[in-house]
């Protein structure tokens, strides 16, 4: 069975593609998931840990993300439900983008809007997985590659909403990106790299980003970034290897830049308030995945340095 369908997906990568999509929508269901209840449970725990050093009669930390929420509350536990009327989401209710389009939007209860976020994290982890899987095809490095990318999504929803990075994340990113240099054989494809690339890419990318942060804060003052992009970077330099990481870190800053001046130009941001710059290393890191040979080559190409 398996050998049918490896032979069929290789034979037929649009297949192949399209299959991936659809998982891809499954996929960025869960992702929703992710992304609001892993803070709210990392919440728990730091005041959970934080009450345990207060001295005996003292208040404890008031909740905060989870003001409301049940005792229980995991990824899987307590079913989701509509944040407006506390009403059980169905099973009908809950297939990916389709439901969205159904309902038109809004609660099947109380008819309170739903976000149309939900929906377009789930197309955007379908038309990411699908385009991961049309570049490697039918192979254990496009099975990598779809993993990191899932990843990568959460991780960008999270900072987005929360200005985090969970080490929950980032930290098993960069374990399996040096687990997959030693136990995946390269295939002359991005990733995985050889195990001498990975370790020094997660070195790296972690000291790179470390060093920048203690060098402008004795420049101003003031923290330039969290801890968790140090992380971030290093599970890319994990995946992508030392090599990449120019190419990454150039990406990033160019599109952190460029959108933080139109948020400034045309909303009136203002300059002093933070911007996390997970989600811009995110996608600078799928890009290198996918194209990153191909973008320095272009660049080489047309600063003439290559022949």
């Amino acid at each position: 069975m398996l050998n049918d369908l490896t032979v069929l997906y290789a034979a037929h990568p649009a297949l192949f593609a399209g299959s991936v999509f659809v998982l891809g929508l499954v996929v960025g269901s869960f992702l929703n998931v992710v992304i609001y209840r892993l803070p709210i449970m990392l919440e728990r725990e730091w005041r959970d840990q934080a009450a345990e050093l207060l001295p005996p009669g003292a208040n404890p930390p008031t909740p905060g993300l989870d003001s409301g929420l049940p005792a229980r509350f995991s990824l899987s536990v307590p079913r989701s439900a509509c944040p407006a009327c506390k009403a059980p989401i169905r099973a009908w209710q809950n297939i990916p983008v389709v439901s969205w389009l159904a309902l038109r939007g809004r609660c099947a209860s109380c008819k309170a809007p739903i976000s149309i976020r939900y929906p377009l994290v789930e197309l955007a982890t379908a038309a990411l997985s699908a385009a991961v899987a049309w570049h490697f095809g039918f192979t254990l490095n496009a099975a990598c590659a779809l993993g990191v990318t899932w990843v990568l999504v959460a991780l960008t929803g999270i900072d987005m909403d929360h200005q985090l990075l969970p080490d929950d994340l980032t930290l098993p990113l960069m374990w399996a990106g040096l687990l997959a240099a030693v136990l995946v054989a390269p295939a002359g494809q991005s990733l995985p790299v050889a195990p001498r690339e990975a370790i020094i890419g997660a070195a790296a990318g972690y000291l790179c980003l470390w060093s920048i942060y203690h060098a402008f804060r004795l420049v101003t003052g003031k923290e330039g970034m969290g801890y968790g992009d140090f992380k971030l970077f290093a599970a890319l330099g994990a995946w992508l290897g030392w090599r990449q990481l120019p190419l990454v870190i150039i990406l990033a800053a160019a599109t952190g830049a460029v959108l933080g001046l139109l948020l400034i130009a045309f909303r009136g941001r203002d300059r002093a308030s933070p911007m996390p710059f997970g989600p811009y290393l995110a996608a600078a890191g799928w890009l290198a995945m996918m194209y990153g040979s191909d973008l320095v080559g272009g660049y080489l190409r047309l600063s003439g340095l290559s022949r």
